[in-house]
């Protein structure tokens, strides 16, 4: 219940960011080109909280945190006296129109820039991406990619880290081939090789790439020897003990603690027969996972396994002066568009599944992972959606910033602007597939739960 209310709380803090900040761009944008902004909100339905500037603006913020709006005055609204028709959004010229639409947007790519300054300035960790295993008849083992290399970059990409590696791989859905760089651990010396990716198929809402393409990344060894059992938890209950190595699980040997892991969450409340070490002497219990709820209802088993750190050699810090810091997180921001881009293409075209799509529940416990990591990885997760929010709202449907740009377009190249019957059509269509597609996303979303 704690991991929901956290996760609610760091959704909503970062909707109200995003949002305030897109609003923000059209709001100010507005004004500079002289326009009368008569009210700013953040959120939709009844305002909890609301004041007045002096230049006659009412500022809200309301009580769903879903939205915003910036009402502009409009003679295509309202009756506008005529000595202040001069500040009416329809008056002004297209180019000042279309600067005041797109400012939403651009603030959130602008947004995501000044988020990763930051994480840059104060510095990122990171793991190098050296190989730890090949898993048998995998691409990865066919392209004799083998443990202990380094994968430099793909497709000339550079790839100083996993979560590099991850993004440049995902990128790659839908391609035949791919090329890694690669060299020894430690070497300077590189090497290519060619990848076939046609057999590389997975499911992203529930693979990693990386895991996929058949690599296993060196890092941190987590044993199967516990060196904590919480006090009354189901494992203290169970008569697990600090020292003992969990040998089997339901009869099937444990090799890999994130199998245990993933088997006691996939079991709340249903009886696990455990097969143990001892101090060489082999018992046998039974573990019943407590049931929790989190983002979705999980078992608990309250130990702590035994890690060996992994070595300084493989470990980076990202971090920057405050001009280098700007170019890398120019440069972030750009490949964050870049990829967004790709994917909604490859949705549409097949080679990403529409189960993918993700929606509010999904954003909620991203928001929530994040900021239990820290407030440099929610920054992180924050430039990631705004990045995601600018980019949908460019989408050419006409109840987005998008649809906007494009009639004002036309209204450019024909001399006039599209009729009321049109626009108000194509609004009731627009609403119509905005509405599907986050029906979509949702559905998702409880599929996942």
């Amino acid at each position: 219940m704690l991991s929901m209310l956290w996760s609610f709380v760091a959704f909503i803090i970062a909707i109200g960011v995003l949002i305030t900040v897109h609003e923000c761009g059209h709001f100010l944008v507005a004004r500079s080109c002289g326009v009368r902004v008569e009210g700013f909100s953040i959120g939709f339905g009844k305002a909890i909280w609301h004041c007045r500037d002096r230049r006659g603006t009412k500022y809200v913020i309301a009580m769903i945190p879903l939205g915003g709006y910036v009402k502009m005055l409009d003679e295509r609204t309202q009756n506008v006296p005529p000595e202040i028709c001069h500040q009416a959004f329809n008056n002004k010229a297209v180019w000042q129109r279309a600067s005041i639409i797109a400012a939403g947007p651009v603030a959130n790519f602008i947004f995501a820039v000044f988020a990763y300054w930051i994480v840059f300035l104060y510095g990122v960790p990171g793991i190098r991406p050296v190989v730890g295993e090949i898993l048998n008849d995998s691409v990865a083992e066919k392209a004799q990619i083998i443990s202990g290399m380094e994968l430099k970059a793909v497709d000339g990409i550079e790839t100083a880290d996993w979560d590099a590696v991850r993004m440049a791989l995902i990128n790659k859905i839908g391609a035949t081939h791919t090329v890694l760089t690669i060299s020894n651990f430690g070497e300077k010396t590189t090497q290519q090789k060619e990848v076939d990716l046609q057999k590389w198929v997975f499911d992203l809402d529930k693979e990693d790439p990386i895991l996929a393409l058949g690599i296993r990344p060196y890092g941190p060894k987590i044993e199967t020897t516990l060196t904590e059992v919480q006090e009354n938890s189901p494992a203290s209950v169970a008569g697990l003990q600090a020292g003992d190595r969990i040998i089997k699980v339901d009869g099937q040997l444990l090799t890999q603690w994130q199998t245990f892991v993933t088997q006691v969450r996939d079991h709340p409340g249903k009886n696990m027969d455990l097969e143990i070490d001892r101090s060489g002497e082999v018992l046998h219990l039974t573990l019943t996972p407590q049931a929790r709820l989190g983002a979705k209802l999980e078992g608990f088993a309250g130990v702590v396994p035994h890690v060996i750190p992994l070595p300084n050699a493989y470990k980076i810090i990202k971090q920057y002066d405050i001009f280098a810091a700007i170019s890398q997180a120019s440069q972030k921001t750009w490949q964050l568009m870049k990829l967004t881009l790709s994917m909604l293409y490859k949705l549409m075209n097949g080679d990403v599944k529409i189960n993918n799509l993700s929606g509010p529940i999904s954003i909620a416990q991203g928001a929530g992972l994040s900021a239990e990591y820290g407030m440099i990885y929610y920054l992180m997760f924050l430039a990631l959606i705004s990045v995601n929010l600018g980019i949908i709202n460019l989408f050419p449907l006409p109840v987005l910033d998008g649809g906007h740009l494009l009639f004002l377009a036309i209204e450019k190249m024909k001399g006039g602007p599209v009729s009321e019957r049109v626009q108000n059509f194509s609004y009731r269509i627009g609403s119509i597939l905005l509405v599907l597609l986050m029906g979509l996303a949702l559905f998702n979303d409880f599929s996942r739960l």
